[in-house]
């Protein structure tokens, strides 16, 4: 182990352990010739390995090929120690010189085979050279074993300090490992402290603007101070005035509570005045209204007096019984109002407001137009499209629900139903039908104890202002049925039936009262030569002219005073039944052509609206709990 790091010059001759045969010096000239190129290419000097040199804590690799010279290694805290990789220079140094002795003949010629004694001389020389550098080697390997036996004290202490070195790196990796941790720990709390500096300033921004803010404040507070201060002096007069308004309003609030009660004092005695107004009038009011001619005015037959607006006079030129002179023949007919062909929609429903009003008072109400086909009887009853053209129908319903909207003020609450029903080949047909045509309900008129007329599946909607009435208009003259004639281009082919349900309620006055609203659009009469009606036509007209005659003579059964009315001959006397039997206020527009082709038809529908006015049906009651 010791002589492994040894070079390989040093000769092993003088020690024991040797051969008792020479070695062959490595660096021998002689051994180096004789040596082959393999060989010696073999077994060429090896650079010897020097120790390295330890610094600081970690071992450094030992050194590369060098040549063998000195080096000092030091080790932490030690002093210089120096490793000798061969032998120094100083004890080459000091190392004697071989000699040898000079023979007769030169080192360089060659002596004659002959001389063996010069050739004795000369081996002797180099014996003795040879001798004197195996001493020298002898002296270099003593020191070098001194050198190695350093060299191993000095490695071992070396050694040990490695040891104690590497613990120490260790600790110093722990320690490396916890100031790693804490140099994260650090940054995190910088990190931290960053962000916290960045609150305190936001802090502090927020304290200067609290603290103007409270300064503010202070400055309010110390002007509303001053202000409470006034408002207490101002309070203590207001409280007396308060006390003296309290005063006042109870006293006003007794006064209107007996306003309040005069004005219901007042609205009932306004009902009873206006239901004897309208009772002076008759159950059964009459209005006769004349249609313009196309071309404007109206025939010479028809005569309004200009001041009577209650008289028409029907004048006909008829020839005497000798054929020489023609006589004019005038039949005047007296109803409580007449209108002539320049009448407007508003003129009309004027002197028909006063009855729709006794609606909402509680009392049934029905109004129906009469006349031949072609009269004006839906111009009438439902008008055009714009309101100035509106109707009875729409008018009716717009100041019914202004009153309501009116005595809601004075505690009132009304509900409202309508329904649309007309009465085709006497058969009852739901208007307000939107399904299909083959599943059509059968309908049916069932009678109640007061002889109100009720439909079984009929529609019935709830309607809260005039413009939804308005809609279910539009949607009943889709589903009427009409058709053109010779008479008329659009004739109303069925009698039109429209039903307005009046519920209200004032549950302050504990009062409630129930009523309906039934406006009439009666099919018009024909007479086949002129109307030319065939097939369905003619069996619509059949049907038209059968109602309305058999309505003639409940009207006849009534004027007398007879003890049976028919009702049940017709669905149309039937379902008005409630209206003509008593408890009702009716009106009865009469509407008549101007044409002379019409003349009979005319004097016709006359003679009918006189019969009506002439009907006693006794004194309509109120609908009221």
């Amino acid at each position: 182990m010791e002589n492994a790091d040894l070079p390989k010059s040093i000769s092993r001759l003088p020690l024991p352990m040797s051969s008792t045969k020479r070695p062959i010096l490595a660096n021998s000239p002689d051994n180096h010739e004789s040596q082959p190129a393999q060989k010696r290419q073999r077994n060429e000097p090896e650079v010897p390995k020097v120790a390295a040199t330890i610094v600081g804590t970690e071992r450094l690799p030992a050194a590369s090929a060098r040549p063998p010279v000195s080096k000092p290694a030091r080790a932490m805290g030690h002093p210089a120690a120096t490793v000798a990789a061969g032998p120094s220079r100083g004890a080459a140094a000091k190392r004697p010189a071989a000699t040898v002795p000079k023979a007769g003949v030169s080192a360089g010629t060659k002596r004659p085979s002959w001389d063996l004694k010069g050739k004795v001389a000369d081996m002797q020389g180099k014996l003795t050279a040879y001798q004197h550098k195996v001493k020298s080697s002898d002296q270099s390997n003593e020191s070098l074993k001194a050198a190695v036996t350093e060299k191993d004290v000095i490695i071992r202490a070396q050694q040990s300090r490695l040891s104690e070195c590497e613990a120490e790196l260790k600790v110093l990796y722990g320690v490396q490992a916890d100031l790693q941790n804490m140099t994260s720990n650090n940054r995190e709390m910088e990190r931290q402290l960053l962000h916290l500096e960045q609150e305190h300033k936001a802090t502090e921004t927020l304290a200067e603007d609290l603290e103007r803010e409270l300064q503010s404040l202070k400055v309010k507070l110390s002007v509303a101070e001053s202000s409470l201060a006034c408002t207490q002096t101002n309070l203590t007069c207001t409280q007396t005035t308060l006390r003296e308004t309290e005063e006042k309003l109870t006293s006003c609030q007794e006064t209107v509570a007996r306003q309040r009660d005069e004005i219901h004092s007042g609205e009932m005695a306004r009902r009873c005045l206006h239901n004897v107004i309208q009772e002076l009038k008759g159950n059964i009011r009459v209005f006769c209204r004349v249609r313009p001619l196309l071309a404007g005015g109206m025939g010479g037959h028809i005569q309004l007096p200009a001041h009577d607006d209650k008289t028409l006079i029907l004048a006909k030129s008829e020839e005497s019984h000798t054929g020489r002179t023609d006589t004019q023949k005038n039949y005047s007919f007296s109803f409580d109002k007449v209108f002539g062909p320049h009448s407007s929609q508003q003129e009309v429903f004027e002197e028909l407001s006063l009855l729709i009003q006794s609606a909402l008072d509680g009392y049934n109400v029905c109004c129906f137009a009469y006349g031949q086909t072609g009269s004006g009887k839906t111009h009438t009853m439902e008008g055009e499209d714009s309101e100035d053209g509106w109707g009875v129908i729409p008018r009716a319903v717009q100041q019914v629900f202004t009153a309501a909207r009116k005595l809601e003020e004075q505690g009132w609450q009304f509900s409202f139903t309508a329904s649309f029903v007309e009465i085709y080949n006497e058969t009852l047909r739901d208007l307000l039908y939107t399904g299909m045509a083959s599943n059509r309900p059968e309908h049916e008129i069932r009678k109640s104890a007061d002889n109100t007329g009720t439909v079984t599946n009929l529609t019935y909607k709830k309607v809260t202002s005039e413009d939804q009435v308005i809609d279910l208009m539009a949607l009943a003259n889709q589903n009427r049925a009409t058709a053109q004639t010779s008479v008329n281009d659009r004739s109303s082919r069925s009698h039109s039936v429209f039903q307005l349900d009046i519920g209200g309620e004032n549950t302050g006055r504990d009062l409630k009262c129930n009523s309906t609203l039934c406006l009439v659009d009666l099919a018009g009469s024909e007479r086949v030569q002129k109307s030319q009606a065939q097939g369905d036509r003619f069996k619509e007209m059949t049907a038209i002219n059968g109602s309305l005659t058999k309505l003639g003579i409940v009207i006849t059964a009534l004027a007398n005073k007879e003890n049976f009315i028919p009702y049940r001959n017709s669905k149309l006397t039937y379902l008005l039944q409630g209206c003509l039997g008593g408890n009702s206020k009716t009106l009865m527009f009469a509407n008549i052509s101007p044409e002379t082709d019409n003349f009979g038809e005319t004097l016709n529908s006359l003679r009918f609206a006189s019969k009506v006015n002439c009907c006693v049906i006794g004194t309509a009651s109120a609908n009221r709990k």
